[in-house]
């Protein structure tokens, strides 16, 4: 299941999204997106990981503050 992780704090990398999800499951794919012209993030990503564990980790992290900021986790549309 595709998650899309929204309002990241601007230092987020892949590995800290990774990380972030691993205690729910194995995630099998973490991603932050960045600008095209200058690769800053921006503020937002994907995580993929087992059906299951993604739904435990939407319920878990949707809401929570890192960093002053507030997260938002939920299923990405394709």
């Amino acid at each position: 299941m595709k998650l899309f992780v929204g309002n990241l704090p601007v230092n987020t990398s892949a590995k800290d999204l990774e990380d972030l999800f691993t205690p729910y499951g194995a995630v099998t794919s973490a991603r932050v997106l960045t600008t095209r012209h200058d690769g800053h993030p921006r503020g937002f990503g994907y995580v993929e990981m087992l059906k299951q564990h993604a739904e435990r980790a939407v319920l878990e992290l949707n809401g929570q503050r890192i960093n002053f900021m507030v997260l938002r986790v939920s299923e990405a549309k394709v």
